[in-house]
């Protein structure tokens, strides 16, 4: 489940999200809204930083309570390669 906020977070996992995602939330945010959802309230979710997360800012969304980061800028922002193959 997609969410912007630390209570959407706690209501997708009170209702049995498998994942919920932190989406597009400030780096110092995710790995605090990861900690306050618990394993032991919530020990089946996995928790997902995702939302405009680079190489540099990186550190700053990682925490025990974060399972997961997706970076889009590894797929969107990737410089082309041109090549041909003989044969």
């Amino acid at each position: 489940v997609e969410c912007s906020s630390a209570a959407e977070a706690l209501a997708a996992a009170g209702a049995g999200a498998d994942i919920v995602l932190l989406d597009n939330l400030a780096p110092q945010v995710s790995p605090k809204i990861g900690a306050t959802m618990g394993r032991p309230q919530h020990p089946g979710v996995t928790v997902e930083a995702s939302g405009e997360i680079v190489l540099g800012t990186l550190p700053q969304f990682l925490g025990p309570h974060i399972d997961v980061v997706s970076m889009g800028c590894l797929t969107h922002s990737a410089p082309a390669l041109s090549f041909v193959l003989c044969v």
